[in-house]
Order: C-alpha cells, then sequence, then structure tokens
C-alpha cells in the first residue's frame, strides 16, 4: 500500500505537470494571454516558467524507483537502456519540430518542404533526453553524493563561465550570451528556434547542463520519500529544504538573476525549491490525510505524460500549419469566431487552452481505461 501511495504521488505531481504545460503552451492568442501564463521575458520568473523544470524533476523522481531494478542488471544492458531511450526521446522530440515536413510559403501561398537546413535541432524533449542521460549515467556509476557535489559544481561553474565567455558589456543578454555563441558554433542559427525576434534557442545546448540539477534532485526527493516514507518529520524536513533552496535563489539572484531561457542556476534552485514543496503538499493531502478523490484526473496525465504531451503538440502543430480558404489557421479561426466573445478576449484564451487540454484528457483517460500506457 505504501509503494502504490508513492507512485500515486508522482503520477498526480506529473500529470499537474502536463497539464499546466499543454494550457499554457496552447493560448490561441499571445496578444490576450494572462501573464501568469506567459514566459517572462527574459530575466524574472513566472508561474510558467516552473512547468518544464517540474517535468524534469519527475523524471529524475521516476529514475529514484528504477534505479534499484538496475543494482542485479549487467552494465551493458543497463547502458543500452539508458542510451536507447535517450536517443527515442531526442529524435522524437525533434521531428515533433520537423512535423508535418511543409511549411507556408507566403509568396506563392503553396505549402512546400521544410529542408533540414531549416529544422530545430534542440528543444523540450531534446534537454528531457540530455539532462536524463547525463545525470543517470552519473547516478548509475558514482555515489550519490558524488552525483550531488558534481552537480553542485556544474551549477556554480556555470555562473562564471556565461560571464567569462558572454560578450563584455552585457554577458547575459539576448544577443550576447554564451548559450548562444556555443549554439552558433555547433548548429548555425538556422537550426535554433526564432521566435524571440532573433536565432536563440531557450534549450541550448550549455544551458541543458544546469538542467541535470533538475533531475538530480528529483531522484534524490523520490529516494528520499521511499526510505522515509510519507511522515511529517520527512515532508518537514523536506519542505525545509524546499525552503532553503528559495532563500539562496532569492539572494544569490542580486548577482546571477533567475533565467528560465539561460536556465541559471538561481533557477534551478528556484524549481528545485518549489517543486520541494509542491510534492510535499501533494504526499501530505493524498498520503497522510487520505484525500484522494481529485487524484485520478492528474493520473490520467501521469501515466501517459510523454504521450499526451506529444499529441498536444501535434495536433497543434497541424492546426496551426494548415490554414483555412480564409487564410487563417484552424486554432486562430476557433478563436476568432468563438472563444474570444467570451467575458473578455484573455478570458476567452484561457477558456479555449483549458477546453483544449480536456480534450488531450479524453485521449488519455480512454488509453487508461484500456490499460493503453506507452513507455519510451
Amino acid at each position: 500500500m505504501q509503494q502504490q501511495k508513492r507512485f500515486l504521488a508522482l503520477d498526480v505531481f506529473r500529470g499537474m505537470t502536463i497539464c499546466f504545460m499543454i494550457i499554457v503552451n496552447t493560448s490561441p492568442s499571445g496578444d490576450f494571454t494572462y501573464a501568469p501564463l506567459m514566459h517572462a521575458q527574459w530575466h524574472g520568473f513566472t508561474p510558467t516558467d516552473l512547468v518544464f523544470p517540474s517535468f524534469l524533476f519527475a523524471v529524475g523522481n521516476a529514475m529514484s524507483f528504477v534505479m534499484p531494478k538496475w543494482e542485479t542488471a549487467t552494465t551493458s544492458f543497463v547502458l543500452a537502456k539508458i542510451f536507447k531511450r535517450t536517443l527515442l526521446i531526442f529524435i522524437l522530440g525533434y521531428l515533433m519540430y520537423w512535423f508535418p515536413f511543409v511549411r507556408l510559403d507566403e509568396a506563392s501561398g503553396e505549402y512546400v518542404f521544410l529542408p533540414f537546413e531549416k529544422t530545430r535541432v534542440f528543444g523540450v524533449l531534446q534537454r528531457i533526453a540530455l539532462a536524463y542521460c547525463f545525470a543517470s549515467l552519473m547516478i548509475y556509476f558514482l555515489k550519490f553524493r558524488t552525483t550531488a557535489i558534481i552537480t553542485a559544481a556544474i551549477l556554480l561553474l556555470y555562473w562564471p563561465v556565461l560571464y567569462f565567455f558572454g560578450d563584455a558589456a552585457d554577458p547575459l543578454s539576448l544577443q550576447g550570451n554564451a548559450v548562444l555563441k556555443l549554439d552558433l558554433l555547433l548548429v548555425g542559427p538556422d537550426h535554433l528556434y526564432h521566435g524571440n525576434g532573433v536565432p536563440f534557442d531557450p534549450e541550448g545546448f550549455l544551458s541543458t547542463f544546469p538542467a541535470i540539477g533538475n533531475v538530480v534532485a528529483g531522484f534524490w526527493v523520490g529516494k528520499f520519500l521511499q526510505q522515509k516514507g510519507g511522515t511529517y518529520e520527512a515532508l518537514t524536513k523536506l519542505m525545509l529544504i524546499g525552503f532553503s533552496f528559495l532563500v539562496l535563489a532569492h539572494f544569490w539572484n542580486y548577482a546571477f538573476p533567475i533565467n528560465k531561457k539561460l536556465w541559471t542556476s538561481t533557477f534551478v534552485l528556484q524549481t528545485v525549491g518549489l517543486d520541494c514543496l509542491i510534492i510535499a503538499a501533494i504526499v501530505y493531502i493524498a498520503d497522510i490525510q487520505h484525500k484522494t478523490s481529485w487524484t485520478p484526473f492528474f493520473q490520467v496525465f501521469g501515466k501517459n505524460p510523454l504521450f499526451i504531451y506529444l499529441l498536444s503538440e501535434v495536433l497543434v502543430i497541424l492546426w496551426s500549419v494548415f490554414r483555412l480558404p480564409s487564410g487563417t489557421t484552424v486554432f486562430t479561426w476557433i478563436y476568432d469566431n468563438l472563444f474570444i466573445h467570451f467575458a473578455s478576449p484573455y478570458f476567452g484564451a484561457f477558456v479555449q487552452a483549458v477546453l483544449y487540454m480536456l480534450l488531450c484528457w479524453l485521449v488519455g483517460y480512454w488509453m487508461d481505461k484500456r490499460k493503453i500506457y506507452v513507455r519510451v
């Protein structure tokens, strides 16, 4: 029973992350989206900025259940598992950004093939794959204390690396940071994200290294709860650690700003601290108080997180790439002709995003009822 409840807390935490991720990713209008549902422009923090690191935290949490099973397996078996999962997730992320392999040519009005030279290499799933790979290898081959020391060293060294290799005038600027410089050397501007007005990938290669900290922290929390159980003493320690990380992030922020797009070390501390508090609250409500009537909704997302996330992104991509005879996209047409007429354009955009999330939930619910679980 205790083991099941720990899995319940993990599924719920992961499900809440996917639920919120779909909502913030599918607003039909960037001009009419509530500020908390948008990422910080550069330095700073919003509730939306917590979503992606929480998914990494959940990946680490799940690893804490897998690692004991690998203790009796051969090294070749474990490495094959890690590298296979890394490769599959990375490729899925890459293909998702390339899909549906065509884009509308504004000049001719026709759909043309999107060549490899214009595809985005790094991204959300790609970062999950790489952070999972690095964290798994460290945790498997090293003692956890050594892993924690290496992770702390990465967070500390990332600070001077950004300042030393960035532009002297403003090393943390959008166009002068070290993350961009390395990505330009590795893949060039055409393979980067262009949503900020200039080539810059918020999931760049260099900024993936501090993201390992979110996975390692998630692993430690999962292992800690397995060892200590859902007791008041364990949750008190977990909440104190979370609060300590928040305090440290707050004061370090004055010298090294919290920045999601650069994934600064202060951003890691901030998000890990919040995730510790959130998962402690879930364990308290579901495990200690035995109030679980609200958990099945989020468990649907938590049991098939990767599939539902991919589904949500693929549908939005299709509805955003292909256009109606009027020239507008399906997603925009629905908003302009229906949801914008709600109480306000902002509320209409929010309702459309929530309903879209519920559509994805229905697919997950159908899969759960038929015991269909997609694992990578």
